[in-house]
């Protein structure tokens, strides 16, 4: 696709954000990168430069409104055009329904999906221009509730829904759109709950690593590059005809149809 393309990633600075960022640079002459964490972006942006694209980084919160507006315009300013958002940002605490704040809720909300709508709606014009892709990560817990997962789950759904109904409008204006429902993929983040997990319940790390996948009911967890590659499908010309489409990957942990 290179052709002066130019995607925008964010939650850049580490797992599948870091992962798809990388793994675009091998098909958009620009990858822009957003993410909180300054010094873990600047390793991204170093990675995108190698694999053989140019990186534009920008450190900021997308809970603050100002911050879609400075991302666009700044992408914008720098190559004139966006062809690919992929909204990858926003944790979600594994709270128990019944302990959960008010304050937790909204932090939530705010991030993944308040962040990546109002990324989306201030992208869209461009995305007209270029008849360009957009991609909402999701997660398996919205097929899949359960009491300790709700904010996860209820956010992780709202994604889902609201990736279609951007899709609906993206057929009139030829924007493509669509969500990734990954399952318990191996990040950072998910390394270091089990640091802390393991100890507390009597169990190595790898100990509780291996019983995580059993109870499961799958394999293995994910990589985020396995994340990475399903992204790049979706924003690469092969699937311009997938549009309102929500795809798992998660080795069969929903089973559901």
């Amino acid at each position: 696709m290179k052709n002066d393309s130019v995607a925008i990633v964010t939650g850049a600075s580490q797992g599948i954000g870091r992962a798809t960022a990388i793994r675009l640079a091998r098909d958009f002459s620009a990858v822009v990168l957003a993410a909180r964490n300054k010094d873990e972006l600047e390793k991204t942006a170093t990675a995108v430069n190698f694999a053989g694209a140019e990186s534009l980084a920008y450190a900021l919160d997308l809970r603050e409104p100002a911050s879609a507006d400075i991302l666009v315009q700044g992408a914008l300013g720098h190559f004139g055009r966006i062809d690919a958002l992929l909204n990858i940002a926003g944790a979600v605490p594994q709270i128990d329904l019944f302990e959960m704040t008010d304050a937790q809720w909204d932090d939530g909300l705010a991030l993944k999906l308040h962040g990546a709508r109002r990324l989306t709606v201030r992208a869209w014009d461009a995305l007209k221009a270029s008849s360009g892709s957009v991609v909402l990560i999701s997660g398996s817990a919205a097929l899949d509730p359960k009491p300790g997962f709700a904010a996860v789950a209820a956010i992780n759904a709202a994604i889902i829904a609201i990736a279609k109904a951007f899709a609906e409008q993206g057929i009139q204006d030829g924007v493509q759109v669509n969500s990734v429902v990954p399952g318990a993929v191996m990040t950072g983040r998910r390394e270091s709950f089990f640091k802390k997990w393991a100890p507390a319940h009597n169990l190595t790390v790898e100990e509780a690593t291996k019983k995580f996948p059993e109870e499961t009911g799958i394999a293995r967890f994910g990589k985020p590059e396995e994340i990475a590659d399903l992204m790049a499908f979706l924003v690469s010309p092969a699937a311009k005809w997938m549009t309102g489409a929500s795809l798992r990957m998660d080795g069969g942990e929903v089973k559901g149809i």
